[in-house]
């Protein structure tokens, strides 16, 4: 839900600035899921303290820091090494199966 209504509007404002006509798709995508893990870590660190907390309190901004670059560090190796690869094997399973 946050990707459709934060970081997907968020990162497609963002994607234009950075990527020229001639990148290729595996840059567009390496950024897409750069920009994506940093709005979702940003916004999850502190989300996240609230919910393990069960309070909203300013203890996220406090520690913001030391929390959000261990999260970004887990989630952007977590997307690239596993997630991703995953999801572009069943991409490929999906649409091989709708040309046949």
């Amino acid at each position: 839900m946050l990707v459709r209504l934060v970081a997907g509007p968020l990162v497609g404002k963002v994607m234009p600035k950075f990527v020229g006509q001639t990148d290729g798709f595996n840059a567009r995508i390496l950024l897409n899921t750069l920009l994506n893990v940093t709005v979702l870590s940003i916004l999850l660190t502190v989300i996240g303290t609230w919910v393990g907390m069960k309070q909203i309190s300013l203890e996220p901004f406090q520690n913001f820091f030391l929390s959000w670059f261990r999260n970004f560090g887990v989630a952007f190796w977590i997307e690239l090494l596993i997630a991703q690869p995953i999801a572009r094997f069943a991409m490929k399973k999906i649409h091989a199966r709708q040309a046949a």
